[in-house]
């Protein structure tokens, strides 16, 4: 049985009940012309090197005998002979293709910088039943079309979605583990079906702990699905009580190398927007996009590292050199990731220079005039412009000797200025 609730005005967000029935689900995945399993090398496409004859826009693709459609955003000033990433995003019962490109595909857009080809693709009945498979046939036909046109990274496809759209998600990553390379579910439950569902695929949970909707009790198992795949130390995360309006992001230890797992849950309801500090979601000042993109770009354009991928080092010096500290604390370094009109992502790198252990860091850093905070992720503010204080979350404040570890944020205005006081002090 189906309901809906709404809790996003901008969306229009249309949620699921506990549950729902599937058909079949198909197996294999690209039939013949697939390119590349997702943890070989760096293969390029057949569309590398052609002029595109695929647009931006909504496209009408055929599929088990249908006629489908899937909005497509191709990067500004595409690059033939440059593989990019590609992203899916499924919609939400009752949502469509549209309501995700609105939405600017989860917040993950903007923070892009062109470096991605995102896809919404429009379920049948406005869901993923996912009957005898066709969802999953769908997503395979849209791959090939886009592949076989446009110049796409073969190591970098990656799904994400809500409720239903979360469902979906989950079923791309159990039948389709050597096509897609991570996936985030976002409040999910099995819904659409798990063909397979034994080989590793890094994975992202997020649920909030009180969720009516899908209980996050549902998400859990999701996760632990991939908690054994991935060959992760089973154990179970903390997650913030109820009234505390913040969130706690778990990165599990002991994951095979290339294969994380991390697991989000929040003091709300079923949104994907949730916002610490308040219990309106909102689209622009949730933290999930921020942390999403985060684990969706941790991973680069080659085989799965022998260790797990920390946040790519900066390979230009820092905007502001590091202070030195005093002998025994931390040393703290700013740096901007991505800029779009209106706003930034940034990055604190925390390092233990010192022989001892850290235990716990507080960063401080003073924003410039027109900058704000909208999420910050890793990390626990206080305050979101001018003068900023930043607190060691509850999974990372132990930093080893000559180890670091890392914060980061996404804020309106202009990030052509650093922040400038940037200080590192430990207990």
């Amino acid at each position: 049985m189906l309901r809906r609730r709404f809790f996003l005005p901008s969306i229009a967000a249309a949620a699921l009940l506990l549950a729902a029935t599937t058909g079949g689900v198909l197996s294999g995945g690209l039939g013949a012309t697939a390119v590349a399993a997702t943890n070989g090398t760096l293969a390029a496409t057949a569309g590398c090197g052609k002029a595109p004859t695929l647009a931006s826009g909504t496209r009408t693709i055929q599929s088990s005998g249908q006629s489908r459609t899937y909005n497509l955003r191709i990067p500004d000033g595409y690059d033939r002979n440059h593989p990019y990433r590609l992203i899916f995003g499924f919609h939400w019962l009752n949502g469509s293709a549209n309501n995700v490109t609105s939405a600017g595909y989860y917040g993950l857009q903007p923070l892009s910088n062109n470096s991605t080809i995102f896809v919404a693709p429009q379920g049948l009945n406005a869901g993923w039943a996912n009957t005898n498979g066709r969802d999953l046939t769908l997503f395979d036909d849209i791959s090939r079309q886009i592949e076989n046109d446009l110049c796409v990274d073969t190591t970098q496809r990656f799904a994400l979605g809500w409720s239903y759209g979360g469902a979906m998600s989950y079923a791309v990553a159990c039948a389709r583990p050597t096509i897609i390379r991570a996936v985030t579910v976002i409040s999910g439950a099995n819904l659409s079906g798990c063909n397979g569902g034994t080989q590793p695929v890094a994975y992202f949970g997020i649920h909030g702990i009180y969720d009516s909707v899908l209980n996050i009790s549902q998400g859990r198992q999701l996760r632990d699905t991939f908690v054994r795949n991935n060959g992760c130390t089973a154990q179970s995360p903390r997650e913030p009580s109820r009234g505390s309006l913040t969130h706690i992001t778990t990165a599990y230890a002991g994951c095979r190398a290339g294969y994380p797992v991390q697991w989000a849950a929040f003091d709300g309801d079923h949104t994907p927007s949730p916002v610490d500090g308040s219990g309106s979601p909102n689209d622009s000042r949730t933290w999930t996009s921020g942390e999403i993109w985060r684990f969706f770009s941790q991973f680069e354009s080659t085989t799965p590292p022998t260790t797990p991928p920390p946040t790519d080092p900066p390979t230009d010096p820092p905007t502001t050199p590091p202070p030195t500290g005093e002998p025994g604390t931390c040393a703290a370094t700013y740096r901007t990731l991505n800029t779009w009109p209106g706003g930034f992502q940034a990055e604190v790198t925390v390092a233990n220079n010192s022989t001892a252990p850290l235990n716990g860091w507080t960063v401080g850093l003073t924003l410039a005039s027109g900058q704000a905070i909208s999420s910050l992720w890793s990390g626990t503010n206080t305050g979101t412009t001018g003068s900023v204080t930043v607190r060691n979350a509850a999974y990372n404040g132990t930093v080893g000797p000559n180890a670091s570890t890392t914060f980061g944020f996404t804020a309106t205005g202009n990030g052509a200025t650093a922040p400038g006081n940037v200080t590192c002090t430990s207990p």
